[in-house]
């Protein structure tokens, strides 16, 4: 069996890799975590084939976990509908009440360990390789907690298994429980480690370069943030620090650039996202990044490599969501122009 983790760098075509695998004559499970990555995977199948053959099965992970693993074993005993996202209220709670709620919700956090202990890993693997030849899970580096620890469960199924992301690129975890995993993200190395132990290989070479990005953006990321990141590409476009108001207020208002804030950008009236929400998109040309009081200083400083991980790797997934130009601008500037308009 080929069981594989790609680490790659961000446009370099971790989704495409996916897709250039499927065919028509065997069985793929694709699972992803958002439902914006989930749309994405589908419209490209639907580029490539022209429709979703009845072959490919493309679902997030808490529906594959809801619908494919706790339902065909569990039901019946447990009878529970749905799921919470919330985390448990009552650290105390012991027993069933640690996995499901007062409305008979099954929690989220807890649910890839709920299946393991009450369902087995054994009767997983065999259903999975019962109706799939390949596993394909896109945005390895977001797992985290119990659900990590399920993916070392099922690893050694008798599937052939294609694991894709950037290390770098996590922003977020699956699920959160106490301790469980919670250095999981720590270091980079004990990150593969952990992949191998399961018995995948770990290439590093496949998707190295970006196509995204251009040179100038590659550098910039690699100088100043720390990340190292290549380019595919050889023309350059331009990184501007935007000072001026006008300067500032033409940007705000062109609503073919994003404007992407490190948090609650619907605060804003403008075509806007925030960082870590855009990543897996791919559909932006120039954007602007809005640095926040804590970035901008590090930024002033030439000290980005110093911010917190988590926000080191959302800046990171914010400014490589440009095909072409990347406009700077700290959140206080961007705040006294629009007072001033």
């Amino acid at each position: 069996m080929d069981k594989r983790v790609i680490f790659a760098v961000a446009g370099s075509g971790k989704t495409k890799t996916i897709i250039d695998i499927l065919s028509i004559d065997k069985r793929y499970l694709i699972i992803t975590y958002t439902n914006a990555n989930h749309t994405s995977i589908i419209n490209r199948i639907y580029n490539r084939f022209g429709y979703l053959p009845q072959n490919i099965t493309v679902t997030t992970y808490y529906a594959f976990l809801y619908s494919f693993c706790y339902r065909p074993f569990l039901f019946f005993d447990f009878r529970c509908h749905g799921i919470n996202y919330k985390s448990p209220n009552n650290r105390y709670a012991s027993g069933i009440d640690r996995y499901i709620d007062n409305n008979h919700r099954l929690y989220s956090n807890r649910l890839s360990k709920f299946i393991i202990e009450k369902a087995s890993a054994l009767e997983i693997k065999k259903r999975i390789a019962r109706y799939y030849d390949y596993l394909l899970l896109d945005e390895i580096q977001d797992f985290g907690g119990h659900d990590f620890n399920f993916l070392t469960q099922i690893s050694d199924a008798n599937i052939n298994m294609l694991f894709v992301g950037d290390f770098f690129q996590h922003t977020f975890d699956t699920s959160r429980d106490g301790n469980v995993n919670s250095s999981l993200h720590e270091d980079y190395t004990a990150f593969k480690n952990r992949f191998r132990k399961m018995g995948l290989s770990v290439d590093e070479t496949a998707l190295i370069k970006s196509h995204r990005c251009s040179p100038t953006v590659c550098d910039f990321i690699t100088k100043n943030i720390g990340i190292e990141l290549y380019s595919h590409r050889l023309d350059e476009t331009a990184i501007t620090e935007l000072i001026d108001t006008a300067d500032i207020m033409d940007i705000y208002h062109n609503n073919n650039i994003v404007k992407l804030f490190f948090n609650q950008h619907y605060t804003y009236a403008c075509y806007s996202r925030n960082w870590g929400d855009c990543k897996g998109e791919d559909q932006f040309s120039d954007v602007c990044v809005v640095l926040n009081e804590t970035t901008q200083k590090h930024f002033k400083n030439n000290k980005l490599t110093n911010l917190a991980s988590l926000t080191k790797n959302k800046l990171y997934v914010a400014i490589t969501r440009s095909r072409g130009n990347v406009y700077l601008v700290s959140e206080t500037a961007l705040k006294k122009a629009l007072l001033q308009k």
